[in-house]
């Protein structure tokens, strides 16, 4: 059988147990587990992918797990199945699915076939690919393979390998696979010991499986000729595309010294077959097949006992899976995925089983899982495809192959257009809208260009310029595009005040300190539950308490501290408001050498570097200067800086930013801190990632994005070169660094205590033990008590002020902001939305607002006395 010429299949899977035999599940099932589809679209002609959610009991909690069917009708010439190769043409290169389907034209796929981690990363079982062999079977038991015929015929069954090498003098000796990766065997035998193996240009290493366990030698073969023979040694190159290159060991070895000589012809012979002696397939001639492990189901059931024993590949825990197999009619293949993600629980082997059969599988087997479980289509319409499933730990694994789906069919009359773009916008906010088209095959149509769009608006909500619109007003409006092909929609909400639950700045928790800029991102909740942030050009910002803007980047610069111990951030979007209250941070001078500092010493890396650290006190002000020269050595190269002979030197408490003052040589080399922490773990704090500048600086790092575990330790300061884009950075020079200095977390200051007595429908009360005399008496309202907010809100030491176009009264105190409107029960606190029983009002001018709402979100104590209707506040 001939071979593709090129290989190109890279994978990183599970490791794979090497132990057969069967095993019944030890795990049970519950009895209302269920498969429930939730959608599904079409990839292309003959293919669509769905959308379920599996639901069942483990110890007495319902758990739910996404699953991902691609179904693919195999009797529909429009589309086919193959298996995918790492990257292109290269058989031994892994990638991860999407990559794979953007190098070899599929429409959507899975990840495929388990290998060997230890090996190359080269699929353990067979691989056919557009009727290729890239590799032949192991001799493991139990695997089974998904293939298809040349009559499009799925088959799911286990197959073996035969074949020989015929030398000159007519000695033979069997041939163990093709392009097949080391691993041992059911009886612990390494594979390729005693062995011949044949590996082709589609094998793109000069390392052919050599792990040490083994001496190998090595023969090229080229148009049936021994060119070549490495006896006890290696031929350092990949097999030509003219021959292939033998790879012997032991009893193998042998038989090329006894019966192999350059300039002799030698004839190979060898084959793929069932296991099963009464299967006739003619595998010479499959269109497509990849590996996979254990059978699960068959005859439409799931199996009582595994082919193979699944520990190996973690089959009784809840993991992600990937499985494929066919329905009982043999017109459909199933690509399945199961998630382990968020709130989807993934599954055992044995829920896998039940899952495949609900989704119709007749006969299926497990791919590789875990983390190498990924599933990517083409959205309808659309040119590129995407991940459908959610991979665990938000990882795309580098796998060794996949399974494809590829569409044959031409080009096709427009039958279906949509449009992409933004679906909620907030007022001010532009969007480009795209029109997107597919065939009567259901792929995305070439190109919309020199097409005029016509575009409206179902509301007046904004204006349009091109295919770009600009939200003007909050609502919900259908945007229409008609061209001479047709017209498209897409329904847009423009997020208003009146749609939002929640507004908040997000800065994390921090202190300010001068000099320094702050990202300020806001998100908002609309009241559907939807959540983004705000872009920054649409914010409206008030700052108290310090110095700064906060530019339309939405990035805070602080100027001035104005010796405050806090600063107020308040942003507002359509009128509707939030704020953050932020401490000032408290600066310790840590190091300077004029009169604090710690034994500092010079070391290097790697051996080659010159470097050293020296006091220097030119300017009149002592600093460290770090001498440098990486002109020897290779790799990335240090000078460093060590405090305490590199014991490091202790830092108090727990800092949220280091701050050095730093003279760059414009170098374009880095400049680091290394800290160790109190679990014992080492953090490279970036300084700066480029000293492109002369003179001095203040740099700072945030070392709360490092999750250190306080206590903290500094090590060292150092320049440093890495190895990638050293060409770019200079050899030598030196930096100079002083002023090294800790910023911890400040305080917010305690609000003024003051203590109110007031009673309803009386005018008089008291304040603080002093009498006085309120413009508006409290009264009672629908069972609410109503209060003057001006008077006790500034007694209790906040501010009110009044909106007379908008009838909104804003309350701020402290970290607490109020807005309010009047004949209105939604009350914003703090960015959340809330609703009060009754509605503010004004009465004699005077603005009254519900007593215990508002003082709960002021935090306030609130007493009532009903003896005397007497009510205080402190």
């Amino acid at each position: 059988m001939r071979l593709h010429k090129k290989l190109g299949i890279g994978a990183l899977v599970c490791a794979l147990s090497l132990q057969v035999f069967a095993f019944a599940p030890s795990v049970s099932l519950a009895a209302d587990s269920k498969l429930t589809i939730s959608s599904e679209e079409i990839i292309t002609s003959g293919a669509l992918v769905k959308k379920y959610v599996w639901s069942t009991t483990r110890n007495k909690t319902t758990v739910t797990a996404n699953a991902s069917v691609i179904e693919v009708d195999l009797t529909n010439p429009n589309v086919k199945l193959d298996a995918m190769s790492g990257s292109g043409s290269e058989f031994t290169k892994k990638a991860t699915v999407l990559e794979m389907t953007k190098n070899s034209g599929a429409v959507a796929g899975i990840n495929g076939d388990f290998y060997n981690t230890q090996a190359e990363g080269v699929p353990i079982g067979p691989q056919i690919t557009e009727g290729e062999i890239l590799s032949t079977t192991s001799n493991l038991s139990g695997m089974y393979a998904f293939g298809i015929t040349k009559d499009n015929v799925p088959v799911v069954d286990q197959f073996t390998f035969t074949g020989s090498l015929k030398a000159a003098d007519g000695a033979s000796f069997p041939l163990k696979g093709v392009n097949t990766t080391y691993y041992y065997d059911d009886n612990k035998v390494f594979s390729h010991q005693d062995a011949i193996y044949m590996y082709t240009s589609a094998w793109t290493q000069n390392n052919r499986s050599n792990d040490g366990t083994t001496k190998p030698t090595e023969v090229l073969v080229q148009n049936g000729i021994i060119t070549k023979i490495a006896v006890n040694g290696v031929i350092p190159m990949v097999a030509p595309e003219d021959g292939y290159i033998l790879r012997a060991s032991g009893k193998g070895t042998d038989y090329v010294v006894q019966h192999l000589k350059e300039g002799d012809p030698l004839i190979s012979n060898y084959e793929m077959k069932a296991k099963d002696a009464w299967k006739q397939y003619d595998v010479n001639n499959f269109k497509m097949m990849i590996g996979g492990s254990t059978l699960l189901v068959d005859e439409g059931k799931a199996m009582s006992y595994f082919t193979r024993d699944i520990g190996g590949i973690d089959g009784y825990r809840y993991r992600s899976r990937t499985a494929i197999g066919y329905s009982k009619n043999l017109k459909t293949a199933y690509l399945i995925t199961v998630d382990n993600s968020g709130s989807s629980k993934g599954v055992n082997m044995v829920e896998l089983q039940q899952i495949m059969v609900q989704a119709g599988v007749w006969r299926g087997m497990v791919l590789d899982g875990g983390g190498s479980t990924q599933m990517v289509a083409r959205p309808l319409g659309e040119f590129d495809s995407k991940l459908v499933n959610k991979v665990e730990n938000n990882y795309q694994r580098k796998v060794a192959n996949g399974v494809g789906v590829y569409t044959l069919a031409p080009q096709g009359e427009v039958k279906g257009l949509t449009l992409k773009g933004q679906d909620e916008l907030f007022i001010g906010e532009t969007s480009s809208y795209q029109m997107k088209g597919y065939d009567e095959y259901y792929n995305p149509i070439a190109s919309f260009d020199g097409i005029v769009m016509n575009w409206s608006s179902s509301a007046a909500l904004g204006t349009f310029e091109g295919n770009a619109f600009t939200a003007t007003k909050s609502g919900k409006t259908k945007l229409t595009a008609k061209s001479g092909k047709g017209s498209a929609t897409i329904d847009v909400d423009v997020i208003g005040r009146d749609q939002i639950s929640a507004m908040k700045i997000n800065a994390g928790d921090i202190s300010l300190s001068e000099g320094q800029s702050y990202k300020l991102p806001i998100m908002v909740t609309t009241k559907s539950g939807i959540t983004r942030e705000v872009p920054p050009q649409l914010i409206s910002w008030e700052l108290q308490g310090i110095g700064g803007e906060i530019g339309k980047d939405g990035v805070l610069r602080v100027t001035n501290l104005s010796g405050s111990q806090s600063a107020q951030l308040i942003a507002r979007y359509d009128g509707y408001s939030t704020i953050l209250t932020m401490p000032i941070g408290q600066e310790q001078l840590w190091y300077d050498l004029d009169t604090t500092g710690v034994k500092t010493t010079a070391s290097k890396y790697p051996a080659e570097v010159v470097s050293a650290v020296n006091t220097d006190a030119s300017t009149g002000n002592k600093n460290l200067k770090i001498t440098y020269d990486f002109t020897l050595g290779t790799g990335t190269k240090a000078a460093y800086a060590d405090f305490n002979d590199k014991y490091g030197a202790p830092i108090t408490g727990e800092p949220q930013y280091i701050k050095v003052k730093v003279q760059g040589d414009e170098s374009m080399n880095w400049l680091r801190a290394e800290f160790s922490d109190a679990a014992g773990k080492t953090h490279m704090v970036d300084l700066t990632q480029n000293i492109n500048w002369k003179g001095w600086q203040q740099l700072t790092a945030n070392l709360t994005d490092y999750n250190m575990k306080y206590p903290i330790t500094i090590k060292k300061i150092y320049v440093v070169s890495p190895e990638q884009g050293q060409d770019e950075r200079a050899l030598k020079g030196e930096v100079r660094f002083d002023d090294v200095t800790f910023v911890y977390k400040g305080k917010l200051p305690s609000l003024p205590y003051s203590k109110v007595k007031l009673t309803v429908n009386k005018k008089t009360g008291i304040l603080n033990n002093k009498s006085i005399t309120l413009e508006q008496a409290p009264i009672i309202t629908s069972g609410n008590t109503m209060i003057p907010i001006r008077f006790v809100t500034e007694a209790l030491g906040g501010t009110v002020k009044w909106d007379e176009k908008e009838r909104k009264v804003t309350i701020l105190r402290g970290d607490k902001l109020i807005e309010l409107w009047i004949g209105k029960t939604d009350i914003v606190v703090n960015g959340d939305r809330v609703t009060a029983e009754v509605a503010p009002r004004i009465a004699n001018d005077m603005t009254l607002v519900p007593l215990r709402i508002i003082s709960e979100k002021l935090g306030w104590k609130v007493g009532w006395e009903p003896v005397g209707q007497v009510i205080t506040l402190e």
